[in-house]
């Protein structure tokens, strides 16, 4: 049991000053583009000025760790969200794309000590993506833009 007496320190969904990059890939355009509104929408709910959200597209999610990296050495951004969606197909190619994608953003944000929100759909099908994008299961880029706000505002506080 959690007393009183212990000092929790929880990130919230204050950061509406801090800088946001997107980095989308183009690869399943009809989903990411769900996804891309869907964080874009919620860093705007939380009083984002879209004068501080750039978006930046890469090709497909195997490219999307290094368009990462150079955002996050850029110096430009408090945190950046990365958005794709790779469907698992008849060949091993699904698990080596999502897997060095996922791999190499976590790298990145420890070695760039940034907020690098995982927004990178990994679906058995096209209907799994869509769910995930909007529909049934809520909007995953929703969800990664308000991770970052939350570790933009953590981090902060962790700072002093």
């Amino acid at each position: 049991m959690i007393t009183n007496t212990i000092h929790t320190i929880e990130g919230d969904m204050s950061a509406s000053d801090a800088r946001f990059g997107i980095a989308v890939t183009r690869f399943n355009s009809y989903i990411v583009e769900h996804l891309t509104a869907g964080a874009v929408a919620t860093l705007k709910q939380h009083g984002v000025d879209e004068t501080r959200i750039e978006i930046v597209r890469a090709p497909g999610a195997f490219e999307l760790p290094l368009v990462v990296r150079r955002m996050a050495h850029s110096g430009n951004y408090d945190a950046l969200i990365a958005l794709g969606c790779v469907i698992r197909g008849a060949t091993a190619h699904f698990q080596y794309v999502a897997g060095e994608c996922a791999r190499g953003l976590s790298r990145i944000a420890l070695d760039a000590d940034l907020p690098i929100a995982f927004g990178v759909l990994t679906t058995d099908t096209v209907e799994q993506a869509i769910e995930r994008a909007g529909a049934k299961a809520g909007n995953k880029g929703a969800d990664a833009a308000g991770a970052a706000l939350e570790m933009v505002s953590l981090l902060r506080k962790l700072r002093g």
